[in-house]
C-alpha cells in the first residue's frame, strides 16, 4: 500500500491557526510562570494555600475540558463546530486574565477566596477556547503527517506568545507599576487581554474545517445528563490521587503520617471501585449504552490514547516543574529577578524554531523516535543545571537553552499523536469524536500543570520558604536548584518507558489514514 495523498494546507491557514494558541499562551504561559509568585509576593496567600488552590482548581477544571469537549463535537453552526467557540469566548477570557492578576485590598480570607473566584473563571473560560481550538486541528487536513507540521506551526505561536508574556510580564509590571506591584500586574495584563482577542480573530476568519463525520443526532441535553452521570468514574479517583499526593506534603510528624496512611487506603479502594464499574461498562453490549456513553467507551478503551494521556501528563510535569520555578530561582538564588524573563525569552526563541522543525523532522525520524531523543537530552542536560554555580549564569542561560530546543518537541509531538488517536478511534469504531479526543490535550496541560505549580510551591513549603519573609529565603535555595534540575527530569525518564510499547507507528498511521479516505469517499463526506 503506497503512502495516501498528502493534503496541503496554505502558509497563510497554517500562521492563522498558530495565532489562536498564541492568544491562549497570552494566559496559559502567563499564569504558568508568574501566577504562584503573584499569589505568595503580591496577593501575600501562603505557598501552602496556593499549592493547594493550583491543584484543586485545575484538576476540578480539567474535568469540564471533557464536557467541552462533547458540547463541541455536537455544535451546530454556519461556521463550523469548533471555530465559533474560539470566537465567543475570546472577551470572557481576557476579562478573567486581568482579574486573576489583581490584588484587592481584602482581609487575608477574603483574597484567599477571591484568588479562588477569578482562578476558576479563568480556567473555565480558557476550556471554552481551548478544546475547540485544539480539536479544530483534527478536522483541518484528513492528514497525519500535516497535523504534525500544522502542530508545529501552532507551537511556534504558543512560543511566541510566551517570549511576550513570559519574558517582558517583570519589565512591564516594573513600568506601569512605577514600585507596586498590584497595579503593574493589572495593567500589563490590560494590555495582553487586548492582544488576546485580537489574535483569537485572526484565527477564526483564517481557518477552515474540512474532515467531516457522521453526525450524533442525539439531544445535547440528554447527552450531558448523561455525561454527568458518568463523570464520577474519572472525577472520583483523580480527587482520591489528589488527596493522597497532598497528605504526603503535609508533614512528619506521627499525625500527618496516619492521615497519609487513611488517604493512601481510600485511594486505593477509589482506584479498585473505579476499576470494577468501568469494566462493567465496557462489558454493555452497544444496543444498551447511549452515544455518550460509547464516546466514553471509545475513549477508555483507546490504549494509544491513554499513552498518549500518560505521556502529555509526564512532559507537563517536567516542562511545567521548570518553568514554576524559574522565577524564584533568578529573583532568590541568582540574585537578579530581571533575569529570568531574559531567561524566558531564550528559552521560548529557542521553541520556536524547534516547534517549526519538529514536524519534518517528525516525517524524517518518525513522531515515536523523535519523542525519544527529545527526552532522553532534554532530561539529561536539566539534571546538568544542578552543577551550575550562582555566578555563573552564562551556562544556565546556554545548557537551559540547549535542553529546551529538545523539550519543545514534546507538545508539538502530543498534540499531533492525539489525533493519530482519533483517527485510530475512527477507524476501529467507525466514530469520530475529535473534541473529546483533543480535549485531553487541554485536560493534561491542566492536571499536569497543577500538579506542576503545586509542587514547585509544596517543595519550597517544606524548605519553609515564606515568600513575605526574607529569612526563609536561603535556606530554600537547595529546593530551588533541585527543581530546577533533577527533580523535573525524574519525569522525562519515566516517559521513555511509555513510548517503548506506543503502538501507533508511521507505518501503521499510513495504512489508517488510507483506509479513512476510502471510507469517507464511500459516505460521501467531505475530506479534503
Amino acid at each position: 500500500m503506497t503512502e495516501p495523498t498528502q493534503h496541503r494546507l496554505s502558509l497563510l491557514e497554517k500562521s492563522g491557526y498558530a495565532m489562536g494558541d498564541a492568544a491562549a499562551n497570552l494566559v496559559w504561559r502567563g499564569a504558568l510562570a508568574y501566577l504562584a509568585i503573584f499569589y505568595t509576593d503580591t496577593l501575600g496567600i501562603s505557598a501552602a494555600a496556593a499549592a493547594l488552590l493550583l491543584l484543586v482548581v485545575r484538576l476540578s477544571d480539567g474535568m469540564t475540558d471533557i464536557i467541552m469537549g462533547m458540547v463541541a463535537d455536537r455544535t451546530k453552526s454556519k461556521h463550523g463546530r469548533f471555530r465559533p467557540w474560539i470566537l465567543w469566548s475570546a472577551p470572557v477570557l481576557g476579562l478573567f486574565m486581568v482579574l486573576a492578576f489583581t490584588a484587592p485590598d481584602l482581609s487575608p480570607e477574603m483574597k484567599l477566596l477571591w484568588a479562588y473566584f477569578t482562578y476558576i473563571g479563568l480556567t473555565l473560560a480558557y476550556t471554552v477556547n481551548n478544546v475547540p481550538y485544539s480539536a479544530l486541528m483534527g478536522v483541518m487536513t484528513p492528514s497525519h503527517n500535516e497535523r504534525s507540521v500544522l502542530s508545529g506551526y501552532r507551537f511556534f505561536g504558543a512560543f511566541l506568545g510566551g517570549v511576550l508574556v513570559m519574558g517582558f510580564t517583570p519589565q512591564l509590571v516594573e513600568l506601569f507599576g512605577q514600585g507596586d506591584d498590584a497595579q503593574g500586574y493589572q495593567y500589563t495584563m490590560y494590555m495582553f487581554a487586548a492582544l488576546l482577542v485580537a489574535l483569537c480573530l485572526v484565527t477564526f476568519f483564517t481557518t477552515r474545517e474540512r474532515v467531516e463525520s457522521v453526525a450524533n443526532t442525539a439531544s445535547l441535553r440528554k447527552e450531558l445528563t448523561d455525561l454527568s452521570l458518568n463523570l464520577p468514574l474519572i472525577i472520583v479517583p483523580l480527587l482520591a490521587i489528589s488527596a493522597f499526593f497532598y497528605s504526603l506534603t503535609q508533614g512528619e510528624d506521627a499525625t500527618y503520617q496516619l492521615n497519609s496512611l487513611y488517604t493512601g487506603v481510600i485511594c486505593a479502594v477509589v482506584l479498585f471501585l473505579t476499576g470494577y464499574f468501568v469494566r462493567k461498562l465496557v462489558r454493555k453490549p452497544e444496543s444498551e449504552t447511549t452515544p455518550s456513553q460509547r464516546d466514553l467507551i471509545d475513549l477508555i478503551t483507546n490504549m494509544p490514547w491513554l499513552m498518549i494521556l500518560g505521556l502529555g501528563f509526564l512532559t507537563m510535569l517536567f516542562n511545567g516543574i521548570k518553568y514554576g520555578i524559574i522565577a524564584y530561582y533568578f529573583k532568590h538564588y541568582v540574585g537578579d529577578a530581571s533575569l529570568s524573563g531574559w531567561y524566558f525569552i531564550v528559552l521560548l526563541l529557542v521553541s520556536m524554531v524547534a516547534a517549526l522543525v519538529a514536524g519534518y523532522l517528525a516525517r524524517l525520524l518518525g513522531k515515536k523516535t523523535l519523542f525519544v531523543i527529545s527526552l532522553a537530552v532534554s532530561g539529561l542536560l536539566t539534571c546538568t543545571i544542578a552543577l551550575v554555580p550562582p555566578g555563573e549564569v552564562l551556562w544556565v542561560f546556554i545548557i537551559g537553552g540547549a535542553a529546551e530546543f529538545f523539550a519543545a518537541f514534546m507538545p508539538v509531538l502530543v498534540f499531533s499523536m492525539l489525533g493519530d488517536a482519533a483517527d485510530y478511534s475512527e477507524w476501529k469504531h467507525n466514530r469520530r469524536a475529535t473534541g473529546l479526543f483533543y480535549s485531553a490535550g487541554t485536560f493534561i496541560q491542566k492536571t499536569g500543570g497543577g500538579f506542576a505549580g503545586a509542587l514547585v510551591l509544596i517543595v519550597l513549603n517544606a524548605y519553609g520558604y515564606v515568600g513575605t519573609d526574607p529569612s526563609t529565603i536561603q535556606q530554600a535555595t537547595g529546593g530551588m536548584i533541585s527543581l530546577m534540575s533533577w527533580i523535573p527530569s525524574i519525569f522525562a525518564f519515566v516517559s521513555i518507558l511509555l513510548l517503548v510499547v506506543y503502538p501507533l507507528n508511521a507505518e501503521r498511521m499510513n495504512q489508517i489514514e488510507y483506509d479513512l479516505r476510502q471510507r469517507r469517499r464511500e459516505a460521501g463526506l467531505a475530506d479534503s
